[in-house]
């Protein structure tokens, strides 16, 4: 009977422990949001919309096959920015690198501090033929009507051009000097790498020896119903990007009448390859940008869901199992998997010789491409499959100290005073990752409020941007210059 209740009192008072730490640490976290000190900002809202309107219309596309690029279209696009911001190309200095990249100096009052960066791209995806039929708007008309405006790269990313230049004039229209030097640049083929773009700008100041505090680029964007349990709408700072790796899996053996089959075809070990490692996947673990993330949206959730991530060392496996049943998220904790090409075979009654398949593969922070190839060949057990590994790892992690992040969540809570600004893994590429080696940090932030409806339309069909949300973004830029010089 003692012994039933010396078991029962120890645990009670485990019980009782636990619910006070949990209950503690629930009552410790803290809102990580700055306190919103927006200042009133007296666009040209009528010139700006038609200045993104008509930089639709020019058809800057960037191919795989470089000579495809119509480059009369991006000479007319530079022409285009001349004419338009008049301020901007008197008081900044502009070189042409590579003929098409541009690299804007903004000279600030005090030289000794480090500059900063602000990058965009205004080259676009093509549109998928046979898919002109299916846009509302011609994809290149920048046909302004109702609230939206419409066309390739009102979203990716002549919006973050504009957006940024329509913020500079505005500027200098006003008055301001910053305190800082500030490089505006603008790369020609970030959807296809960005090698004669923002590499060749970011190669040229690595030569002429600038050291950034910080750049930002596009990435993550203000997006509804992100983060479970909270209710407003979530601001993604990227503050690293995944790497981006290339898995080729090949075998060659004997092919023959496909009447005379092998109990295993060069065809069966590659699908059966390709399904261990789908079945497997890598292991989840949130951590790095991914564990930032939900530390910094934890105080705003609801009470259950704050009470869960406060105490995430105790439910950490339940919160992974979670993120793990949706893709987007699922992508945050994990190395990604996906299957995008297989060859084999040219002929139905003849067995191939030889089969392949191509997988790409994003890398998380602290993966390497030679872990990706032991994980691969661990996993499929077979010694008859080449395995070839190639690509990129994931770039350095950003800091969330001190004032360069503080300065671009500070710039967008300005703006989207219900917003709550936090940072997070990218999944995605981008064109701030050439910067690493030229700055001390690098972000990514797409200042527009879109639905995941939106973000489906980035390099696919109808995509628009509203009138409202464009504004707000040429205010963000308006915000940060301010913010980023003021200290």
């Amino acid at each position: 009977m003692k012994i039933w209740k010396l078991a029962s009192l120890i645990i009670g008072s485990l019980i009782t422990l636990f619910l006070i730490v949990t209950a503690f640490n629930f009552f410790a976290i803290q809102s990580k949001q700055p306190v919103p000190d927006p200042e009133k900002i007296n666009l040209d809202e009528e010139k700006a919309i038609k200045n993104l309107s008509e930089a639709i219309t020019y058809k800057t596309i960037s191919y795989q096959d470089r000579s495809k690029f119509e480059l009369e279209e991006f000479q007319r696009f530079i022409d285009f920015l001349g004419h338009n911001y008049p301020s901007v190309h008197r008081e900044l200095d502009l070189e042409r690198v590579n003929d098409y990249a541009l690299l804007y100096t903004w000279k600030g009052n005090d030289s000794s501090k480090k500059p900063i960066g602000l990058t965009s791209h205004y080259d676009v995806v093509p549109v998928l033929q046979g898919t002109e039929g299916n846009w509302e708007q011609n994809p290149f008309s920048g046909t302004v009507s109702g609230d939206k405006i419409w066309g390739r790269g009102t979203l990716d990313d002549k919006i973050g051009v504009i957006g940024i230049l329509q913020a500079l004039e505005h500027l200098i229209d006003a008055g301001f000097q910053p305190e800082r030097d500030m490089y505006i640049m603008f790369g020609h083929d970030e959807e296809i790498g960005g090698e004669e773009g923002a590499m060749a700008i970011a190669a040229l100041l690595k030569e002429r020896g600038v050291q950034f505090d910080f750049v930002l680029d596009e990435g993550g964007a203000i997006v509804e119903n992100m983060v479970p349990g909270v209710k407003a709408p979530v601001g993604v700072v990227g503050i690293s990007e995944k790497g981006s790796a290339t898995a080729k899996l090949s075998i060659e053996g004997s092919g023959g009448h496909s009447s005379q089959p092998q109990s295993r075809t060069n065809i069966g070990r590659i699908a059966g390859a390709i399904a261990k490692l789908e079945e497997t996947q890598f292991t989840e673990d949130l951590k790095g940008p991914g564990e930032d993330l939900f530390e910094y949206a934890a105080p705003e959730m609801n009470f259950g869901m704050k009470y869960i991530f406060s105490n995430k060392f105790i439910f950490e496996p339940i919160i992974e199992e979670v993120l793990l049943k949706e893709p987007a998220s699922a992508a945050l904790i994990r190395t990604t998997i996906a299957p995008t090409i297989f060859q084999a075979g040219e002929q139905y009654n003849a067995l191939p010789e030889e089969a392949s398949a191509i997988i790409n593969l994003r890398l998380m922070p602290g993966d390497s491409l030679e872990d990706v190839k032991e994980f691969i060949e661990e996993t499929i057990e077979d010694e008859a499959i080449t395995v070839e590994v190639t690509g990129s790892e994931a770039t350095k992690v950003s800091s969330l100290k001190g004032k360069p992040f503080k300065t671009i969540q500070q710039a967008a809570r300005n703006v989207y005073s219900e917003a709550v600004i936090a940072p997070y893994l990218m999944v995605a590429g981008s064109d701030a990752k050439h910067y690493d080696s030229v700055a001390d940090n690098t972000y990514r932030f797409l200042p527009v409020q879109i639905t995941s409806e939106d973000l489906n339309r980035m390099h696919g069909t109808n995509e628009h941007v509203s009138t409202e949300n464009y504004l707000n973004a040429v205010k963000f830029y308006v915000e940060f210059v301010k913010e980023s010089n003021r200290y």
